[in-house]
């Protein structure tokens, strides 16, 4: 059994990251840690316990964004489910992370280049997953016989586009809870067949 000590510690690190998604969502990857200690009520000093540098931190969230995002559509595609089902499940994770996917994407050139490579690997990861899908589609002559690089980038494209313009197309409101389903549904008239 653990130990209270243990525990305690564990709970720390726990409300660490949650509260370091909550900031970083906020206020983008030019926050500090003192900000990230402050609304933890934790002492700055305990950040460094927890993670050594403000890189490792970063690498954890990242790591832990790509990893549930990773996990859902490998999941989906191993069970041969159809692209729109992909496509949604890919929205669900994102509309949980917006703020933060849409600073990690417009801020991405600015974080070191170890945690850059991680959001690389996570969008490598979705890629895989997501050509299964399509090429089992394009077999089945439901999608149209485009290059599947194109159909993936295109998707991340429009994603991206939107995101990075929520506040034009959605200042108020989550913009993929206004635009899930819209985007989906023209996204797959664009490649089904």
């Amino acid at each position: 059994m653990k130990v209270k000590r243990q525990l305690q510690k564990e709970n720390t690190r726990i409300r660490i990251i949650e509260t370091a998604y909550k900031i970083y969502s906020e206020h983008g990857f030019t926050a500090t840690t003192a900000m990230i200690a402050k609304e933890a009520r934790v002492s700055h000093g305990t950040i460094f316990v927890h993670f050594p540098s403000v890189n490792e931190l970063l690498t954890h969230l990242i790591e832990d964004f790509g990893n549930k995002l990773a996990l859902e559509m490998h999941n989906l595609a191993e069970k041969n489910d159809n692209i729109e089902k992909l496509l949604k499940a890919y929205l669900e994770v994102l509309k949980k992370y917006e703020s933060f996917y849409i600073h990690l994407i417009s801020e991405r050139s600015l974080l070191p280049e170890d945690v850059q490579m991680i959001f690389v690997n996570i969008q490598s990861n979705i890629a895989v997953h997501f050509n299964k899908v399509i090429e089992r589609e394009i077999e089945s002559q439901t999608v149209k016989n485009i290059p599947v690089h194109m159909i993936f980038n295109t998707w991340m494209g429009l994603i991206h586009y939107y995101l990075l313009n929520k506040d034009l197309f959605s200042p108020e409101k989550p913009l993929l809870e206004r635009y899930e389903e819209e985007l989906i549904t023209t996204f797959l008239e664009y490649i089904r067949k």
